[in-house]
């Protein structure tokens, strides 16, 4: 029987976040949060973390995933009421067009629209061969006017984020949704939050997710100067490489939680390698080595103040940084298995292990 309350990552992934624009999101983990510490913290970038105190003076350990999602500004609206956009955060410009988005205004309305797309008929071999630039694309809302689309609440510097419904999959194993990167890692703080608040744990435990990830690990920076942890974990959504078209690829999705010992931001210390496979592998928890060419949270966090033991740990998700994405529910399973055996063996005689080694 699943542990996991799926209904609540439903509203998670569906909740829109572009980076920079988590109000929406910071409201609803306030309220998950709120519902098992009255403790919380909130940075000034918006970066919010529940509190919880365990049984011994062990470390203090930051615990984040990160509430932005991928996402698009408006930065004209034309005369005849189409809308140009650049991207927030790292988009692949093949996987846009003809995918349907939603239009977030001041006020939180959502306005549906899609990212135009030209028929084959109107193409030119020569154009039918090229990639289309992000700079040539647009989004169509159904309006006819620049007028149409002010007086829909409109304005320039207005976010758009991906539009795809939150869907069992037939055999009903696996998951898709938008912004499972990095929805998921919201998810899990919220689980791990609520198992703390009925286990011991040797250690003072900040649980919750930063902002600005997708666009250079702004918040991880400013929870860390905030917070000043001893360790810190990152739970991310990392590319599953486990599909045609990916050759020596990291990772899959169904092949247990995800431990990064390297990506473009971070090595693994030793000492904290250790200690995350010593657990996985006296837990009986499935695991997979991973190498990124992207970065985490921690790559932040672990160059903050003298120094900060930090891993970045999670699972694959396939098609990350798209409209739509895959996560295996055992994997999420097992990562929540992960996480809690985690904090409940970092003390101190662990925690200068980490150090040592």
């Amino acid at each position: 029987m699943s542990t996991i309350n799926w209904e609540r990552y439903e509203v998670l992934t569906q909740t829109p976040g572009a980076p920079g624009f988590e109000q929406a999101m910071r409201k609803v983990m306030r309220t998950y949060i709120s519902e098992v510490t009255e403790e919380i913290v909130q940075d000034r970038l918006g970066g919010i973390y529940g509190v919880k105190r365990g049984t011994e003076e062990g470390p203090k350990i930051l615990f984040a995933g990160h509430m932005d999602e991928v996402a698009f500004m408006i930065t004209r609206i034309t005369a005849d009421g189409f809308l140009k956009f650049q991207p927030l955060g790292g988009w692949w410009s093949q996987v846009l067009l003809a995918q349907r988005v939603d239009v977030i205004t001041r006020d939180g309305k959502r306005i549906p629209g899609v990212i135009g797309s030209v028929p084959p008929h109107l193409l030119s071999d020569e154009r039918r061969n090229k990639v289309v630039d992000v700079n040539q694309m647009f989004i169509d809302i159904g309006a006819t006017s620049e007028e149409d689309v002010k007086e829909w609440g409109i304005r320039l510097g207005d976010v758009v984020v991906p539009h795809c419904p939150f869907v069992e999959m037939e055999g009903g194993k696996r998951v898709m949704s938008k912004a499972w990167d990095n929805r998921f890692g919201c998810g899990l703080v919220l689980e791990v939050l609520e198992e703390l608040a009925r286990t011991d744990h040797p250690n003072t435990v900040y649980a919750g997710a930063t902002v600005q990830e997708e666009v250079g690990l702004r918040g991880a920076g400013v929870a860390a100067e905030m917070i000043q942890p001893d360790v810190f974990l990152a739970v991310d959504s990392g590319p599953a490489g486990d599909t045609p078209g990916v050759s020596d690829g990291f990772g899959k999705i169904g092949g247990g939680v995800v431990i990064r010992i390297y990506d473009r931001s971070m090595i693994t210390s030793p000492g904290m390698r250790d200690f995350l496979l010593d657990t996985a592998e006296s837990e009986q928890i499935p695991y997979q080595f991973f190498v990124s060419q992207g970065g985490t949270d921690a790559g932040r966090v672990h160059q903050s103040g003298i120094g900060i033991p930090s891993a970045a740990i999670g699972i694959c998700a396939r098609y990350i940084h798209s409209h739509a994405s895959i996560v295996d529910k055992e994997d999420v399973e097992a990562a929540k298995a992960f996480a809690l055996a985690l904090i409940k063996r970092l003390d101190q005689t662990t925690f200068k292990t980490i150090l040592d080694r």
